[in-house]
This record gives C-alpha cells, structure tokens and sequence, in this order.
C-alpha cells in the first residue's frame, strides 16, 4: 500500500486528490494539510511514502516544503501538482529531487500512476512543461538579483528592500537595473512581470 499526504491549500481541490486517489487500489491517503507547516507535521506522524504538493502554499512553496520533507521524512517520495507550470518552476522542482511534477489538469488514472511511479523512484514530468521549459533556457538572472526582483514585486520602496535585503539603496537599484536590462524590461515593474512569467521568481 503506498501512503500518501496531500498538500493544498484548497479544501475542494484537496478533497477532490483524495476522492481520485482513494477509488485506486493500493494507494491510501493518510494525510492532508493546508500549509507547509502542517504539512511537515503530518509527514512526522505519518511517515507517507509520497507526498503530492501544491506549488503554492500559504507559507512557503511546495518546492522549498519537498525540500524540508527530504530531510525531516528521508523515506517520502514527493511531486507538485500545480497550475502555475512555469519553466522555472519546473527546474527547481527537479533540481530540488521532486520525483514528479503535473498540472492539474491531469486525468485521474495519469495522477495515480505518476504517484506509482514517484513511490517506485521514477521522474515523471508533463511533457507540454518539459518542452516549454527546454524552449525557454535557464534564467538570465543572478541569484542576488533574482532575490531583490522578488522582493520588489510586493512592490516595496527601494529603501526597504535595502533593509530587508541588507544591502544600500544604490546597490538595490544596480540589481534592478541589471534585471531589468537582461529582461529587456522598459522599468522593474516589467522585469517582475517577464521572470514570473518564466517562473524565475
């Protein structure tokens, strides 16, 4: 029987994940959770071999939860199931060890075996995702200016993402600048709405 915890924030969506996957044989759902934090305490009193992932979760994204779940629950599995699929997305996700990564628009039977296949240690990712993320190259952008993009997007003065950055208001404006400029954005308004886009931020 493979053991499986649900991570979205949804409740009918989480609902619907679990009606799916409980009408197929040898898959149960042990678990469920609305935020990365449950999520995590789940996985230590359930232990799931699996661990199926929203991409975004109220607390952090389910990218960066696998990443704790890795470490905290060695033994579980884990694949996003989103529908934001951008490229960059996708490339952390696999850099990060994810096993599987779908848009929810899958049918039932491709999510159940995608979950059969993650548990035996296989990969599986939507193949209309691998090809818009092979077409779209890797970011352009510095780690540092991925960061400061990502905080301007909240739409943060420069003096305060200088502070919460740690770094001077002129040096966060030469991040920005550069951003802008490897996006070919007009302004950093732009250059955040190019690396979302891209999934880059």
């Amino acid at each position: 029987m493979i053991r499986v915890l649900l991570a979205d924030d949804e409740n009918l969506i989480r609902s619907a994940l679990r009606a799916l996957l409980s009408l197929e044989d040898g898959i149960e759902v042990v678990a469920e959770a609305a935020t990365a934090d449950e999520a995590l305490a789940m996985a230590r009193t359930f232990t799931p071999d699996v661990a199926v992932l929203d991409l975004q979760l109220p607390d952090r994204d389910g990218i960066a939860l696998a990443a704790e779940l890795h470490v905290a629950v060695p033994g579980c599995r884990t694949m996003i199931v989103t529908s934001h699929g951008r490229p960059g997305y996708l490339k952390r996700a696999l850099a990060g060890g994810v096993g599987g990564f779908l848009p929810k628009t899958v049918s039932a039977s491709v999510l159940a075996q995608v979950v059969r296949t993650v548990h035996d240690g296989g990969r599986y990712v939507d193949p209309e995702l691998a090809a818009e993320a092979i077409s779209a190259g890797d970011s352009p952008l510095t780690a540092r200016e991925s960061d400061v993009l990502e905080l301007a997007a909240e739409g943060a003065p420069v003096e305060e993402i200088a502070r919460r950055a740690a770094l001077t208001p002129g040096t966060v404006r030469n991040y920005l600048s550069s951003a802008a400029s490897k996006l070919g954005a007009a302004n950093r308004h732009e250059a955040v709405h190019v690396a979302r886009r891209h999934g880059w931020i």
